[in-house]
């Protein structure tokens, strides 16, 4: 049995059966033998099921909500949130099937064409940070395009996924199409990568465990779309609002309680608007109301689990320069006060490793050169900002970071509708927008000979 754990009580407040190695081959199977049906549906018929399963989502809206925020002690807020933008990319995807278009080419001869076919069965591995979110990510682009799906969940948060596939067979998709299993990585997750039945595995969790899924899925030369770690640069320009970049820092890093691969726990300041920007941040760190789901008031809850913020603290040990710390409620629950470590060298360990907790390094630069330097000086390239009022440096910056999404004066990174993945070892691949059908299906290449 897997016991579920409310981290801001750090009790038990579920169970549920523990899937392994045979449940995942059952799951397979059911998902193989649905394939054939659900691929040749008529388009229209799947996208009028998935806007179907968008409607039963939005009718168990605050129950869900209410499910994720005891699962993952996020504020209820939140929850509510992100349920909205697991509602949202359905009813976006839901339309996709009918738009999964070939081109015609030109050739000598004949004529060329070419279709999208789907994949077949595809493995689902999401993350425990935004159970829901992510994986609808992956489940409504693959659905549309004509796939099967076994989705595992994080072990220490099922309940969501196991609720979305029970929602899934009253919305009338058929048996088969959606398949969960709620298990652990080393076991359910193990067998679903190395599967010979499954296609593709869209992972989204840790880099140390992509590069495990890679090697694996390369028996059997699977498709895999990763989206990984992070240590994203908040780069401040002396010429930006310094107001305004400071008091969007905070919950660009503690949002989630930086339980966020996209979260800007890096934050490259002009050394001359330096002393001016701290001055800005500590109110604004300070201000970070930490409590739990029920607080209705709250910006950011406890993290995971015990084990996960025992490794949070080992990065803010003696040796750190803690320039200043919100505050945490007493008693039970796996608090963590937001921290600002500054200033900081580029090489510390805590600016370089990815930290997936609240806890942000300022770290001075001297120019543009500098801090480009200091930006892709790392192993990772997800997400970033850049702050200036100069439109010719936001672009020379934006095509210099080594990211794969970028904002300007602002701390945005995803959109239902627009690409989402990193560089270098923050990912392969892309989510979301158009661009997620083309890792959910293949390009078949058909010539008609015509003569001349």
């Amino acid at each position: 049995m897997l016991e579920i754990i409310n981290p801001a009580t750090g009790e038990c407040f579920e169970r549920v059966e523990e899937a392994g190695a045979a449940e995942v081959d059952v799951a397979v199977a059911a998902a193989h033998a649905a394939f054939p049906a659900w691929r040749d549906m008529a388009p229209p018929e799947r996208s009028r099921l998935l806007r179907a399963l968008a409607r039963k989502l939005e009718d168990a809206h605050e129950s869900l909500a209410r499910l994720e925020s005891t699962n993952t002690g996020k504020p209820l807020s939140s929850a509510r949130g992100e349920v909205g933008i697991a509602i949202e990319t359905f009813h976006y995807y839901a339309g996709a099937g009918e738009r999964l278009t070939g081109d015609t080419i030109p050739v000598a001869g004949g004529l060329d064409i070419t279709l999208r076919e789907p994949l077949g069965v595809v493995g689902l591995i999401t993350p425990w940070n935004f159970p829901l979110p992510v994986a609808s990510w992956k489940l409504a682009p693959a659905l549309a395009a004509g796939n099967t799906v076994v989705l595992k969940p994080a072990e220490l948060t099922p309940l969501t996924a196991l609720e979305f596939g029970r929602l899934a067979l009253e919305a009338g998709i058929p048996e088969g199409v959606i398949n969960v299993v709620a298990g652990r990585g080393e076991t359910a997750g193990q067998r679903l990568v190395e599967h010979p039945d499954v296609a593709k595995i869209a992972f989204t969790g840790s880099t140390a465990t992509g590069r495990t899924i890679m090697k694996r899925a390369a028996d059997t030369i699977k498709r895999v779309t990763l989206e990984l770690g992070g240590k994203s640069a908040n780069v401040v320009f002396a010429d930006a609002d310094i107001e305004a970049a400071a008091a969007a820092a905070p919950m660009a890093v503690f949002d989630n309680a930086g339980q966020d691969c996209c979260a800007r726990s890096r934050i490259l300041v002009q050394k001359n608007v330096y002393e001016d920007f701290m001055a800005r941040l500590e109110p604004g760190v300070k201000a970070v109301r930490v409590g739990p789901p029920e607080d209705t008031a709250a910006d950011m809850g406890p993290l995971i689990s015990a084990a996960h913020r025992d490794k949070v603290a080992a990065f803010v040990d003696d040796a750190a320069p803690v320039a200043f710390r919100g505050s945490t409620p007493e008693g039970p629950g796996f608090w963590f006060a937001p921290t600002v470590l500054a200033p900081m060298s580029n090489s510390a360990r805590a600016a370089a490793e990815e930290i997936f907790g609240p806890v942000v390094c300022v770290i001075p630069f001297e120019d543009e050169a500098d801090a480009v330097r200091l930006a892709n000086e790392t192993s990772y390239g997800l997400s970033g900002s850049i702050w200036t009022r100069d439109n010719a440096r936001a672009l020379r910056m934006a095509r210099a970071v080594k990211a794969g999404v970028l904002s300007v004066n602002s701390n945005s990174s995803v959109r239902v509708s627009t690409p989402f993945g990193g560089m270098k070892q923050s990912g392969v691949g892309r989510e979301l927008g158009p661009h997620a059908l083309d890792y959910y299906s293949e390009i078949k290449n058909i010539f008609l000979a015509i003569g001349d």
